[in-house]
C-alpha cells in the first residue's frame, strides 16, 4: 500500500466525516451533528443523498485494497444509517448518535495504523453480526409462527 495517495485520500475521509457528521455543535451542549442529520430531515430523497455521499470511504478502501471484512464493515455502517435515518424522527436522532461516517474514519485509520489487529477484528465482527441477523430472523419467524397460530385458535372457537 503506498502510504502518500492513502494519506491523501485518509484526510478527504476526515474533512467528509466532519462536513456528514460533526460539523456543527448544538451550543450547551457537547452534541454536534452535520449534514447528514439535516440531509436526513428531507423524506426519502434525504437518506438515499446521504448514503451516496457516505460510500466515498467504501471507494478508498476497495482503491487502496482494504480487506473485504473492512469493506463490508464500512458498507454496513452507512446501510444502517441509511436504514434507521428514514425513520421519521427517531431516525434523525440516531443520525446524530451513530456518526457512521465518523466510524468508517476510524476504521480506515486503525487499518492504516494495524492491518493485522484490524483485519482479523473485522472478521470476528463480522461473524457476530451474521449470527445476530440469524438470531433476531429466527425469533421473527418464531414469533410470527406462535401469533398466526394464535390467531388461528381464536378463529377456529
Amino acid at each position: 500500500m503506498n502510504d502518500a495517495p492513502l494519506h491523501r485520500d485518509l484526510q478527504r475521509v476526515r474533512t467528509l466525516a466532519r462536513i456528514l457528521d460533526t460539523a456543527i455543535g448544538i451550543p450547551g451542549t457537547r452534541v454536534r451533528l452535520g449534514a447528514d442529520a439535516l440531509l436526513g430531515l428531507i423524506p426519502g430523497a434525504g437518506d438515499a443523498l446521504s448514503a451516496g455521499i457516505a460510500a466515498y470511504p467504501v471507494l478508498v478502501a476497495v482503491r487502496h485494497r482494504l480487506p473485504r471484512t473492512i469493506v463490508l464493515r464500512l458498507m454496513g455502517n452507512i446501510a444502517l444509517d441509511a436504514l434507521a435515518g428514514s425513520v421519521p424522527v427517531l431516525g434523525d436522532l440516531f443520525d446524530v448518535g451513530f456518526k457512521a461516517n465518523v466510524r468508517n474514519q476510524r476504521l480506515i485509520e486503525r487499518y492504516a495504523a494495524e492491518p493485522t489487529s484490524m483485519a482479523r477484528e473485522s472478521r470476528v465482527v463480522l461473524w457476530l453480526i451474521v449470527g445476530g441477523m440469524a438470531l433476531l430472523v429466527g425469533g421473527l419467524i418464531a414469533l410470527s409462527v406462535w401469533i398466526v397460530s394464535g390467531a388461528f385458535d381464536v378463529l377456529t372457537r
